[in-house]
């Protein structure tokens, strides 16, 4: 017989001698995760009596042997092998990078060589998200046309474009906030986070409008640097002198300006993000300038004035004096004014009659903030082309018209001046807010940085652009507004002569800021084209996805440039704008859809950490985002329309096989055939996932359900908004118990009905009750409609002698459900769980995440807290680092992740260090062995019971020969007990008595013969028992990871015992295995 001695053993240490019970071998957690690792077990090394030790977890036929670091964590060996320890997840959580749009996104090169990574500083919310809006935001349409639109439409009608834009586009940020901070959104911007919410369909569409809309952007931008070159920085450079055509000049240098810009981005895109600074400094500064004009104002308003012959202004270009006749040398002559009205500069000559009877005055053309010319600007003037810009209140004699009138110096509008025309013209300069949502992949903290920067951004610009239509219409004249190109005030810009120090200011800045927002543009499109084509939805775009070796979309720049100059050949502005304000408010149409749908739905993948938005606010952002399409041109807007419809076609006739997790498709759980013929085609997205719950009610001898809790329960999910099918077997047969079956079905419907559990209910009759639950689990549901979790309770009388057939089915339905893909929810104590009737005020939803295996356990909690029941708990997590674990570490990845999953959680890592095992342990392991045996013997016959005996005694007399000859000449074995060693020969001594009815049921004594496989499982549970119970034994609900079954059946006593003991007083328990898929996601 082996003597035992108690030594002090550190952790972790190779214990070299052979023993009764044999070393475990610790070995890098490496070789657990390793990918090249086989599928089978752990294999014990052999112990010291030369019989090699098996386990009911272990695979005879392994070749490979797997070493698990400590004792801890051994119930969770069946797990490793696919699903990672938490620690290893997490830290592989942490380490990853989004790749980020733009020049570094290609990593590799062409050859397969991969490169340094170089870090990059993220950038935080005030220069990764509300700078760049900024940027995009002010531009072309502020600096060219905002003076003219007061002009135009008075204060009131400018406040009213301004004011709809502007909340347009603020209902898009809060929608475009909410899906953003739904899940990490990788570098793609908008066209990801539609395509991914609304499906590839529609993403598909609103992405190449979008795309559109961005390229026409460029058009834009480049007509509004050459209208500042000519017409105020170089007006001699004009090809065509004619005014008729400037549309040509426009035209030739626009083509110029197109092809040096692409040639810019094609060798140079990342001059363009180190200029955007540059870029959006002038725009600072412009606006400053003009701010500060008003200030001067007040004080001294500056010294440009209008000439105006009666009524009518008067272009100032080719006369420096505001008179018919000046002295010079006291003699009167002719100005250049009357060469311009008269035949001849001679005072007898024949002059125009309109010129004749009326005067010429000096107006100021900038009175003041305090002239009060506001009253005068407070209401529109809407005219056709060809009619004279005239001040009201002003005398004149009237004359007839004659067509030489287009000759002399008048001022004229120079289009059909309407309200909703100039709500087209204006909206493109409210554009521009989806591009911190285009930086993502560069900011620290996407989901905090993008709806704060995107909704100041939007804020501020709009704040600008209110004031400043106040302002212009207050210090600016009527007459000189109204002049869109500065002709009256010697080609100024109009904002330009209000502006301090000079006009120059204005100049440059606004010329550098159509250059900045130009390249961005060229540079943007392409690589929105790229991602669209390698996406490989619209099959005809996806030689587009390709490029330089770099990466550079080129032939996507190629197209870009050809679409580009369609809008250059365009040659205005104000022709161009409107076609750019249809399809950024189709892409803006559909952003608000996407959020309306979600939150619609209300997936539980649906979880915005920006919380400040409503279904309503999206659905009213594209009721007013589709009414001002129709409002800046009808038939502009069905032409949009029209192009979108035909694209969403096309991707649905070709077979869109992208699968997104979008919310089109989760709509499909609420249709009928044809929505189940789609969700047939494919398993859904982990965006769209929720538990479709098949529930295992038990009928008591009354048929009615033994649980109700469990239909409680399962009513609290409900937030999952899933499946539910209740289900119920009968023992016997269907024509003996076809009317039982009828009550029992009813009783379940009532019961459902009182416990307001919505789904199916289902009663099946079997002679076997095993293959009724097999076949209920492979069966249940309809197509797409399929059940992917089970929810039953815990059989509490497995023990019993009678419960031996509970127990059995207990574990086949675990490994049936893993089998299927499908999750398992276990609840110990169920009638112990509240009713929902119950309000549980305080007190925790403790989560003990052991293993990852798909999220469900971060999942599970989050929909009971929508529950009114668990409402008030708090969500705890913890989750247990070991000996080679950085605790620190782990906790602040975990509340990462936390964070990106958008769940409100506390966190705690439990330290739990290698041990040496107990006796309480090795005393549970042999009760539990010993039961086992018993369990066995009884269902064996009497021969083969004596036969059994008989082997078992044999067995044990040699044992006991090998052991004492041994321990005569033999070091005494080291065993990691806590035991001393005379308790431990007491009770051996005791173990003695009775060594007959012992030796009949094979309850051997010695402690070396315990299977050392057991013994460390046995010890996790104990261990992690401890743990638990320490933290959570007052918590109102435990989740628990649930530990996989064994392999070999014949341990399946020992796989419930464990189990047992890790929920040992424990009140309320939900065990909870994953299905072998990830239900929860950080992406958006």
């Amino acid at each position: 017989m082996p003597t035992f001695t108690v030594v002090p053993v550190e952790d972790g240490e190779d214990s070299s001698s052979a023993g009764a019970t044999g070393g475990s071998k610790p070995v890098s957690l490496s070789k657990i995760f390793g990918e090249g690792d086989d599928d089978g077990n752990l294999q014990e090394p052999q112990s010291g009596d030369g019989q090699s030790e098996s386990s009911p977890f272990l695979t005879p036929d392994s070749d490979g042997e797997h070493y698990y670091e400590g004792k801890n964590m051994a119930l969770f060996e069946e797990e490793m092998d696919s699903n990672p320890m938490v620690s290893s997840f997490l830290n592989k959580l942490a380490n990853y990078t989004n790749l980020t749009q733009g020049v570094r996104e290609h990593e590799e090169a062409e050859d397969g060589v991969r490169r340094m990574t170089v870090m990059v500083p993220l950038m935080g919310t005030f220069i990764g998200v509300y700078l760049p809006c900024m940027q995009n935001i002010l531009g072309v349409i502020l600096f060219l046309r905002l003076t003219w639109i007061v002009g135009t439409a008075g204060i009131l009608g400018s406040f009213a474009i301004v004011s709809m834009c502007c909340i347009c586009t603020l209902l898009t940020a809060i929608s475009m906030s909410a899906i953003a901070t739904n899940g990490v959104v990788p570098a793609g911007g908008s066209y990801y986070m539609i395509s991914r919410s609304l499906g590839p369909e529609f993403g598909g569409a609103v992405g190449l409008c979008f795309y559109l809309g961005t390229t026409f952007a460029g058009s834009l931008y480049i007509l509004g640097i050459i209208e500042i070159l000519l017409t105020y920085i170089i007006p001699t450079a004009t090809l065509f002198e004619e005014d008729a055509a400037m549309l040509n000049n426009m035209r030739v240098y626009g083509t110029c300006c197109l092809v040096l810009m692409a040639l810019v981005v094609f060798v140079g895109v990342k001059y363009v993000n180190k200029l955007a600074l540059v870029f959006l400094a002038c725009v600072i500064l412009s606006i400053m300038a003009t701010y500060a004009g008003v200030i001067k104002t007040i004080i001294e308003p500056p010294e440009f004035n209008v000439c105006l012959l009666g009524n009518r202004s008067l272009k100032n270009e080719k006369f420096d004096t505001c008179a018919k006749t000046e002295v010079v040398k006291n003699l009167t002559v002719t100005t250049e004014l009357w060469s311009l009205f008269c035949d001849s500069k001679y005072s007898n000559t024949t002059c125009d009659e309109y010129f004749t009877l009326n005067n010429l005055t000096e107006i100021q053309a900038i009175p003041g903030l305090l002239s009060g010319v506001i009253k005068d600007n407070l209401w529109g003037h809407y005219d056709p082309a060809g009619v004279f810009i005239e001040k009201e209140n002003q005398h004149s004699a009237p004359a007839a018209e004659t067509p030489q009138n287009i000759y002399k110096p008048y001022l004229f509008n120079d289009i059909t001046t309407y309200f909703t025309l100039l709500v087209g013209i204006y909206f493109p300069s409210v554009t521009g807010i989806m591009a911190g949502s285009n930086r993502s992949g560069d900011l620290k903290d996407a989901q905090k940085s993008i709806p704060i920067g995107t909704i100041m951004a939007i804020l501020t610009t709009s704040f600008i652009y209110i004031s400043f239509v106040v302002l212009f219409g207050a210090c600016i004249e009527g007459v000189v507004l109204r002049d869109k190109f500065g002709y009256s005030v010697k080609k100024i810009p109009v904002i330009g002569i209000l502006a301090w120090p000079s006009p120059w200011v204005i100049v440059i800045g606004s010329f550098f800021s159509c250059c900045g927002a130009g390249l961005q543009s060229l540079t943007g499109a392409p690589r929105l084209l790229q991602a669209i084509a390698r996406d490989g939805i619209i099959p005809f775009l996806q030689v587009f996805g390709h490029g330089k070796a770099n990466g550079e979309p080129t032939w996507a720049l190629l197209l870009t440039v050809g679409i580009c100059e369609i809008g250059i050949l365009i040659a205005s502005v104000d022709n161009v704008a409107p076609i750019l304000s249809m399809f950024f408010l189709m892409c803006y149409l559909f952003v608000n859809l996407a959020c309306a749908v979600q939150t619609l739905l209300g997936t539980p993948n649906w979880r915005p950490r920006f919380k400040f938005y409503h279904w309503s606010l999206s659905f009213l952002g594209m009721s007013l985002c589709l009414s001002l399409m129709f409002i800046c041109s009808w038939y502009y807007a069905l032409v949009a329309i029209v192009i979108a419809g035909c694209i969403y076609k096309y991707i649905e006739y070709k077979g869109a096989v992208k699968e997104w997790g979008d919310g089109i498709r989760g709509l499909s759980l609420n249709a009928a055939r044809y929505a189940l013929i789609r969700l047939e085609e494919a398993p859904p997205h982990t965006k769209n996932w929720r538990p479709q719950l098949m529930v295992l009610c038990k009928m008591n001898s009354d048929l009615l359900v033994k649980h109700p809790r469990l239909l409680s329960l399962t009513t609290q999910l409900k937030a999952g908004k899933g499946l539910t099918i209740v289900c119920s077997v009968l023992d016997g047969t269907y024509m003996t118990r076809a009317n039982d079956a009828k009550t029992a079905l009813q009783n379940l419907k009532t019961a459902m009905a009182v416990e307001k559990t919505k789904g199916f209910s289902h009663v099946v009759v079997s002679s076997n009750l095993r293959n009724a639950f097999s076949l209920l689990i492979q069966s249940a549901g309809l197509g797409g409609m399929k059940h992917n979790a089970v929810l039953m309770a815990w059989p509490a009388d497995w023990k019993l002698a009678l419960g031996s057939l509970a127990r059995r089915n207990f574990i086949e339905t675990v490994r049936e459900t893993t089998s299927a893909n499908q999750a398992m929810l276990v609840a110990k104590n169920i009638d112990r769980f509240p009713s929902n009737q119950e309000r549980l005020k305080d007190g925790n939803i403790d989560v003990w995440w052991i293993v990852h295996d798909g999220g469900l356990l971060m999942l599970l909690p989050f929909l009971l807290k929508q529950h009114k029941v668990w409402k008030k708990c708090t969500m705890r997590i913890f989750t247990v680092a070991q000996m080679d674990d950085n605790s620190i570490q782990m906790k602040k990845d975990l509340q990462m992740f936390l964070y990106q999953l958008r769940l409100d959680a506390e966190v705690e890592v439990v330290e739990m260090h290698d041990s040496d095992i107990s006796a309480f342990t090795y005393e549970k392991t042999l009760m539990m062995e010993q039961r086992s045996q018993m369990l066995k013997q009884m269902h064996l016959s009497r021969t083969e019971r004596e036969r059994e005996a008989q082997l078992i005694h044999d067995r044990n007399t040699a044992s006991h020969s090998a052991a004492n000859d041994k321990a005569a000449g033999a070091t005494p074995d080291r065993v990691h007990m806590t035991w001393t060693k005379d308790k431990l020969i007491n009770e051996r001594n005791k173990q003695r008595e009775g060594m007959a009815v012992k030796d009949m049921f094979n309850m051997k004594p010695e402690w070396e013969t315990l299977n050392q496989s057991n013994v460390r499982r046995m010890h996790t549970a104990v261990k992690l028992n401890e743990v638990v119970v320490k933290k959570s034994k007052n918590s109102e609900l435990v989740l628990l990871n649930m530990p996989g079954p064994p392999k070999n059946k014949k341990g399946d006593e020992n796989y419930m015992e464990f189990l047992e003991v890790l929920m040992e007083g424990l009140d309320r328990v939900l065990l909870v295995r994953g299905g072998g898929r990830e239900v929860v996601t950080i992406y958006s």
